[in-house]
Parts: structure tokens; C-alpha cells; sequence
């Protein structure tokens, strides 16, 4: 491995991603966008090893770099000895691509919408169970949002260069767009009064839900076909968006396969 200062490998680069599952999935999955591996001087693990390995057997210079030059890129994040510096992907998805994704999905639309998340790390989580859930697209706003960043993509394990990941300038007007192409929307609401389970997910639909602390917006509301919730048995009075991503999206899974049983 060499080592050494600046690098035109890192130069060229436009961002990063870190950690040892979230770099090793980009090896896996879209290697070509990896411009150079940084390794932590004095890190080790069989892991790191393997994930190190599978850089060099794509063809991917691997640098080894001090414990000052990834604090001068990371900060106290913690990185688990490796980044990665990420090209330009080759398929930018824009709001121009919504109607063709629809359209030419081989499965039944599924769409996640997320109407003002913040955390990247929520983010991230809910960019996980939509990749699991084989959604056709994740949808977020704009402005006032968490956008794509290295944590997203570390929390998200490789599901952030996976997935159709589409932000717009102007939900409303998307989520009407999406209603033209013919997909119902429902949104979560904790006071709605359906359940979510008495909901038919089974058609083209978008699951939409709001930000961390204040839900959907009255804009988004209004444009929902349903508003329901998810019936909860315990004390706590909500969940973090993140698991509510996750148990809507895997419920309309598990309607689905059942009418097609």
C-alpha cells in the first residue's frame, strides 16, 4: 500500500463514504465509483482486511493515511479505519425521471415519500428498509431536509447507491404528479383514525411520512388519499420515522405477496 501526501485520486473526488460495511457494499455494488481507499495507519480486523482486499482486486488504489488526515476529513466520526472517495455517480436521478420509474417499473409501484426529515442518520435508516423493501423510488423535498451526506450513506449500508434516491423543489406538485401516474398516497398520522393494516397497499401506492417532530405538513395532508396510522399497544406515543418507514413499507410487502399467493 503506498503511502504519502495529496493524491490525485482524492482530488478528482466529489464525496466520501465511510466505514467498514457502508465501503464494503460500494465495492460490492459500484466499485467504479470509487476513485481511491484511505486506510487508517495501524488499523486492522479481518473485516477492514477483506473489505481492503476487495479494493485492490477491483483495481482501487488503496492509501495509507495518519490518524490526523482522517480527522481533518471526518472530524471525531467514527470511521472504523477507512474512506472511501466517490466519483460522480453515473445516473444523477431527477424529478424528470418520477414518470418513467413509475411506468416502467417491473414490479408494482412502491414509493416512500419523506416529507422533511432531517437526521441524516433517519435518513439513511429509511434509505435501508426501502432498498430491503424493493421500493421504486424514495422521495424528499429539497430545502428544509436531510439530503444525501457520508453518514446517510454509512447508515444506509449501501442501499444510498442502490436506490432511485429523487429530490424535488416542490413536494405538493410532486405528490399531484404521482397521483396523475395513477398512485394512491397515504400518509401516517398518529390521531388518523384508520390503522394502517385495514389499508389496501396492494395497488401502486406511496407511503408518505412527516419529520421527526412536527409530521406531515398541512399541504401533504391535504394531497393524501388516506391518512392512518400505526396502532400501538404500549406507552410511548410515536415511533421514530425511521421504524415507521419500516413497518409501513414491509406491510404493503407482505399484502402484496399475499394476494399474489
Amino acid at each position: 500500500m503506498a503511502a504519502g501526501g495529496n493524491d490525485h485520486e482524492t482530488a478528482i473526488a466529489v464525496d466520501l463514504s465511510f466505514g467498514i460495511h457502508a465501503v464494503g457494499a460500494l465495492i460490492e455494488r459500484t466499485p467504479e465509483r470509487i476513485s481511491a481507499l484511505w486506510v487508517q495507519k495501524g488499523s486492522a480486523g479481518k473485516r477492514l482486511d477483506e473489505v481492503l482486499a476487495q479494493g485492490r482486486a477491483a483495481g482501487i488504489p488503496v492509501r495509507v493515511r495518519s490518524r490526523d488526515a482522517f480527522s481533518s476529513r471526518l472530524g471525531t466520526v467514527a470511521h472504523q479505519g477507512v474512506i472511501a472517495f466517490l466519483l460522480p455517480p453515473l445516473k444523477q436521478w431527477q424529478e424528470r425521471d418520477i414518470q418513467a420509474l413509475i411506468t416502467s417499473s417491473h414490479r408494482l409501484p412502491l414509493v416512500l415519500v419523506l416529507d422533511g426529515v432531517k437526521d441524516p442518520h433517519n435518513l439513511g435508516a429509511c434509505l435501508r428498509s426501502a432498498d430491503a423493501a424493493g421500493v421504486t423510488m424514495v422521495i424528499i423535498p429539497q430545502n428544509r431536509a436531510a439530503g444525501m451526506t457520508a453518514t446517510v450513506r454509512k447508515v444506509a449500508c449501501g442501499a444510498a447507491e442502490n436506490i432511485a434516491l429523487i429530490e424535488v423543489v416542490n413536494l405538493a406538485r410532486c405528490l399531484r404528479k404521482l397521483k396523475e401516474l395513477g398512485v394512491w398516497l397515504v400518509g401516517m398520522a398518529a390521531e388518523a383514525e384508520p390503522s394502517l393494516y385495514a389499508v389496501d397497499l396492494t395497488s401502486p401506492v406511496a407511503i408518505i411520512l412527516g419529520a421527526e417532530e412536527k409530521g406531515l405538513r398541512l399541504k401533504t395532508r391535504a394531497a393524501c388519499d388516506h391518512l392512518v396510522n400505526i396502532p400501538l399497544s404500549g406507552t410511548v406515543s410515536s415511533l421514530n420515522v425511521s421504524v415507521a418507514a419500516g413497518i409501513c413499507l414491509f406491510e404493503a410487502v407482505r399484502q402484496r405477496q399475499l394476494a399474489i399467493a
